[in-house]
């Protein structure tokens, strides 16, 4: 696995070793696939099979290989390593990215440096445990991260937290982005034409103020924090209902745990109709590195509530902090904030055309692919400065 050099070899080929296959890690690898092929750079995709990643990705332009690998680190853990660095070896890549704890651990321990190596935490990993496992996930970030060529953040907020953590990196910071062409308003068709085409909102009155909250249903999305902050939305704004978008892990438990009024959509492969048939959407989670759901929200117009965590402040025009941010883990303020923006239409509109607005300038994913096809480029190159922190808006 020794560096070939880009200008001699012609076409730039990156490898992508992802896990998990679902939700915004792998939005964000397709979008960024299909933006690299177009630009002309050859991708190559290592992924557990099932998930929406391996389809996504080959219709995106990729070459897309199986990679199984479970979602946690345990005793496959030497076999995943071996699996990845026969297919780094076989693809001869310029550049791996590994993308997310899991590819992370297996990809840096496949290269060791010796491929430049982009390491994409997507939220770190010593956030998502607690007790003994966090202070192993935190020791093995501070002694893996020699083998990183840049250790690629998607907020600043995610930075400062690696950074106060002792991971002592070569950073940059490239914030994500969505497909602005997909994520668009209703063009004029207002919410009861989407609630309309929504088959579980067939029995919801028209006019029913709706909260929908897209996302894994797992610990981090803290979606049981907002099911213990329903009971006062429900009481101050009679008739309200909460649509929960996504599956995952704790679905059974949520649903045995839900109130009166919430509603199980299940996942989605657009979540585009559900933005639209929204007043607000919310997410109440643990921890993030930059959430894709709010950006994709407010790209529709529509105003957004989140818990106060990496990346939700970096996420929202300025100003909104005091309407749309509450701390994380606190079902009051939780409620109270979603029960003020359900009670005030005029606050709500204001919210959502300053939303668009900010997203339309500001979060648009060409201009993210480009900044990470640029940061591949400072790598392979023989004269490239190694930085300890590089920032791309």
């Amino acid at each position: 696995m020794l560096q070939r050099s880009w200008t001699e070899q012609g076409q730039l080929t990156i490898f992508h070793l992802v896990q998990p296959v679902e939700g915004g890690v792998a939005r964000v690898v397709t979008d960024l696939v299909r933006a690299q092929t177009s630009e002309g750079l050859r991708t190559v995709v290592a992924c557990p099979p099932g998930g929406t990643l391996a389809s996504d990705a080959a219709e995106a332009g990729a070459h897309v290989h199986p990679w199984p690998a479970e979602r946690a680190p345990g005793p496959t853990l030497p076999g995943e390593v071996m699996t990845a660095a026969r297919l780094i070896r076989q693809s001869r890549p310029h550049v791996v990215h590994a993308h997310s704890a899991k590819a992370g651990l297996a990809g840096r321990l496949a290269v060791r440096g010796r491929v430049p190596t982009v390491f994409q935490p997507h939220a770190w990993s010593f956030e998502a445990v607690r007790g003994r496992e966090a202070a192993l996930a935190l020791k093995w970030e501070r002694y893996a991260t020699r083998w990183a060529a840049r250790t690629l953040c998607v907020s600043e907020t995610e930075r400062r937290t690696g950074e106060e953590a002792g991971i002592a990196a070569r950073w940059s910071v490239i914030r994500n982005g969505i497909d602005l062409r997909h994520f668009r308003p209703d063009e004029g068709a207002g919410r009861a034409a989407a609630r309309a085409a929504l088959p579980l909102l067939s029995g919801v009155p028209a006019g029913t103020p709706l909260v929908v909250c897209a996302g894994r249903l797992c610990r981090q999305k803290g979606q049981d924090i907002l099911l213990r902050a329903w009971p006062r939305v429900a009481s101050a704004v009679p008739g309200a209902r909460l649509v929960l978008v996504g599956d995952g892990p704790d679905r059974d438990r949520l649903m045995a745990d839900a109130p009166p009024g919430v509603l199980f959509a299940g996942a989605s492969r657009d979540i585009r109709p559900w933005f639209h048939a929204a007043d607000l959407v919310v997410l109440p989670s643990r921890w993030e590195g930059m959430a894709l759901a709010p950006l994709e929200a407010m790209a529709c117009g529509r105003p957004v509530v989140l818990s106060d965590v990496s990346g939700a402040r970096e996420s929202l025009p300025p100003g909104h902090e005091a309407h749309c941010l509450v701390p994380p883990e606190n079902p009051a303020a939780l409620g109270a904030a979603l029960t003020t923006l359900l009670a005030d239409p005029g606050l709500r509109e204001s919210l959502g055309r300053a939303a668009q607005t900010h997203t339309r300038s500001s979060c648009d994913v060409r201009r993210t692919a480009a900044a990470v096809s640029g940061l591949y480029r400072e790598l392979v190159s023989p004269h490239r400065p190694m930085t300890r922190k590089r920032t791309e808006r």
